[in-house]
């Protein structure tokens, strides 16, 4: 420790280069590593700074390790690289591990802290939050966005008042405390919605927890003070009710109140102080890392890991008032590693860090030449060998990880090229088995190669690996926008494509349906509605009043009949005209594209629009990332497709079905089994439910109690078949077979979860 208190500058470096490669080692190790490199980031920023895209986050890390690399990245936050900080952090919000999810959302609030020109990004990015299916993530959104809107509480007024209409739908008790606790201590801001929220609560009361009812107390007490005509019954029959509560603090509260906001001829002091008690300004929290601490215990004991004094700890010595001799310093040599030739073995040594390593830094491989890697990577392939001895996991391991932050946009553009051609998969390592899944993965995350299966859930950030052969095709990088991105890179270049027209809702609903061929329907516009129906690309507080929702149409796109169709709809709840609405430049992952809709010169106030775009998601459920622009702003928005949508209807007859499904055996068959509920077991019910998740047309069937559809992917043209044996007794059973498997394993869970609710 007081080497690295004194140490050159120089020689720091070559501290963190040692604690960063010590993160290649097993988990264990990584956790203490972390513990301290945690620590001293705090102080020591620009030690690791260099090292930044070493802390990324991997799918295989446990939580642990996950919550301690979070923590690093959030201590090495600043002005620099806070974009791709964010970038990240964003990322991460779609795992599914709850506890690194909200460890995530407490970071962006701690980043929206730290750094001020990126608090109303964050802010307006924990808003988007606030919209997520997942329960648990706006709970820790509307905790965080609290902490914050104590320092500007004034400038979000349409914030607190979004989120008083949560509280009909929250359920998690820290966030409806939350919530309460804002609306109270900022009633002023919100006079007219404060009291009904207060009636609201006074009907739940008894099913409240304890923490939301002490916040109901507390808002009641503040509403009496500052609006006691609208809230002076409220107020009363609320604490009625709290004075007899089975909790006594909720009783002590109540009875406390009472005595101190209702004048009574018995009165206190206090009673007169009532004001300034309730309603006394309070200082915003400060975001702090809670290894700020711990520096008073040595780096790399046990009672710094522990962050309590374990038992024969030492602290260190004081600084002496004069100066040892230094002859305490002369260690004596043993005999034993006195050698003739030990300064010739020296030499013959390989130092820990080579001269050229040292010069390239961390991220040397961030702007490396594609065929440069790809040679180190196959002379390391062949030095290695063939067989799998332990020697050769650990070349993988070190080659795959000293490849951090690949990514320049040299590699893209000239992978682009290669990933149009048929993919080559290596034989006889690593993961060569998966090379069917392999083929048909069109998209990558950033930063390293995913095969398809890896997309399934599409909720891996953009830096996690997994392991592959060293001379396996790397894919491009791509990168994660959405509305915590800001404008740090240039966008990759898009074909000029004709724009679709712009078309009114009306028209669009007449026009349905119609055809002006002699041939047979179109299968498309057979199709019913998609289940996911109307979805939010834009809030209006986010938007400053422009509020934007999507839905996918079904109908085929005119532009282009790979594209999936996508009815962009505009509102402008402003006071003031919202001029230039177009679609800025997109960063699309590699194999998306997108045709934009042509300018919407103007949207007065109150008006609305709908505009029609075509986007390619060749056949991925990865979100297509683009800016939502005006005259004056830009707003990164988001559109990520269910697998239903990524397919359109294909008839064809019973024996035609049974061929392709014969060729479609083995790994291109997903089977499960699933208990259908009394509600869907007619022939209406489940061919309705089964088309509304998956855009797929019904196929003849001459058995009773089975049901078969079919679809093609629209990028690929991809067969799609889908059979579901409805047995009157039993458990059902759902099989698909696809070539792409990770789109048939996402179908049948999608189709279970519309069949079993």
């Amino acid at each position: 420790q007081l080497y690295f208190h004194l140490a050159p500058k120089a020689e720091v470096g070559v501290i963190a280069k040692a604690l960063v490669r010590l993160l290649r080692s097993h988990s264990e190790v990584q956790y203490v590593v972390l513990q301290n490199v945690a620590t001293m980031s705090i102080k020591r920023r620009g030690m690791f700074e260099p090292y930044l895209k070493s802390f990324y986050i991997r799918s295989t890390d446990p939580t642990q390790i996950k919550i301690l690399k979070l923590e690093v990245l959030t201590n090495l936050a600043n002005e620099t690289n806070i974009p791709t900080v964010l970038r990240e952090f964003q990322t991460y919000i779609r795992s599914m591990d709850k506890d690194f999810v909200a460890a995530t959302i407490q970071a962006i609030g701690r980043c929206a802290t730290n750094i001020g020109r990126v608090r109303d990004t964050c802010l307006n990015g924990l808003v988007q939050l606030l919209s997520n299916r997942d329960e648990l993530v706006v709970a820790e959104s509307v905790v965080v966005i609290k902490k914050l809107l104590q320092m500007q509480p004034a400038q979000h007024g349409e914030i607190i008042k979004h989120l008083a209409k949560l509280t009909d739908n929250i359920q998690v008790p820290m966030a409806r405390a939350s919530i309460l606790w804002l609306i109270g201590e900022y009633c002023e801001h919100v006079p007219r919605i404060a009291p009904d929220v207060l009636r609201k609560m006074a009907k739940s009361f008894t099913a409240e927890e304890d923490i939301v009812k002490l916040q109901v107390i507390n808002l009641a007490a503040k509403l009496y003070l500052t609006n006691s005509k609208q809230t002076k019954l409220l107020t009363q029959y609320v604490l009625s009710l709290a004075k007899y509560d089975q909790n006594y603090d909720i009783r002590d509260r109540a009875r406390f109140t009472r005595q101190l906001i209702v004048p009574s001829e018995q009165g206190g002091a206090l009673s007169r102080h009532a004001k300034k008690l309730f309603l006394a300004p309070k200082p915003a929290p400060v975001l702090e890392s809670s290894f700020k601490d711990r520096d008073h215990f040595q780096l790399g004991s046990l009672s710094h890991l522990l962050n309590a004094k374990a038992t024969g700890y030492q602290e260190l010595p004081d600084w002496p008032e004069e100066a040892p001799d230094p002859s305490v310093r002369n260690v004596e040599v043993p005999e034993w590693t006195k050698c003739s030739n030990r300064e010739k073995r020296k030499e013959k040594e390989k130092p820990f860090y080579s001269d050229s390593e040292g010069e390239s830094g961390p991220t040397e491989s961030a702007d490396s030449d594609p065929e440069s890697e790809s040679e180190s990577d196959s002379k390391s392939s062949s030095e290695s060998g063939s067989g799998e001895s332990s020697s050769e996991s650990d070349n993988e391991d070190q080659d795959e990880d000293e490849e951090k932050g690949r990514g320049s946009e040299s590699e893209q553009s000239e992978e682009d090229g290669k990933r149009k051609t048929k993919k080559k998969v290596p034989e006889g390592k690593g993961e060569a088995s998966s090379s069917d899944e392999d083929s048909d993965s069109s998209s990558s995350t950033s930063e390293s190669e995913m095969t398809s299966e890896s997309e399934e859930e599409q909720l891996e950030p953009a830096s996690w690996r997994r392991k592959t052969p060293p001379s396996s095709k790397r894919a491009p990088a791509t990168k994660e926008i959405s509305l915590l991105d800001l404008e740090d890179f240039t966008p990759p270049s898009v074909q000029p494509v004709s724009p679709p027209a712009i078309v009114s809702t009306s028209l669009a609903a007449d026009l349905e349906g119609l055809t002006l061929t002699d041939s047979t329907l179109v299968p498309s516009l057979l199709s019913p509605v998609s289940r996911v129906g109307r979805q939010e690309l834009l809030h209006r507080v986010a938007g400053e009043g422009l509020v934007v929702d999507y839905t996918f149409s079904r109908q085929p796109f005119s532009g282009d009949p790979h594209m999936v169709s996508v009815h962009i709809h505009f509102s402008n709840s402003s006071d003031t005209p919202i001029k230039g609405l177009h679609v800025g430049t997109p960063k699309l992952p590699a194999g998306i594209s997108i045709q934009e809709f042509p300018e919407i010169e103007s949207l007065a106030p109150g008006e609305s629009a709908t505009a029609v775009m075509g986007i390619n998601f060749c056949d991925s459920t990865q979100a297509a990332n683009f800016q939502l622009c005006t005259q004056t702003r830009q707003f990164y928005v988001s559109i990520q497709p269910p697998v239903g949508e990524l397919m359109a209807p294909v008839f064809m007859s019973e024996n035609e079905f049974k061929k392709e499904q014969g060729k479609l055996m083995g790994m291109n068959e997903i089977t499960e089994k699933l208990m259908l509920p009394d509600t869907c077991r007619s022939d209406h019910v489940v061919v309705q439910k089964v088309t509304a998740t998956a855009n797929l047309g019904r196929v003849p069937c001459g058995t009773s109690d089975e049901y078969r559809f079919a679809g093609r992917t629209l990028t690929s043209g991809s067969l799609v078949l889908l059979t579901l044996d409805a047995r009157p007794a039993g458990a059902a059973q759902l099989t698909v077979n696809s070539e792409k498997m990770v789109i048939g394993t996402m179908l049948v869970k999608d189709v279970i979860q519309a069949l079993t609710q």
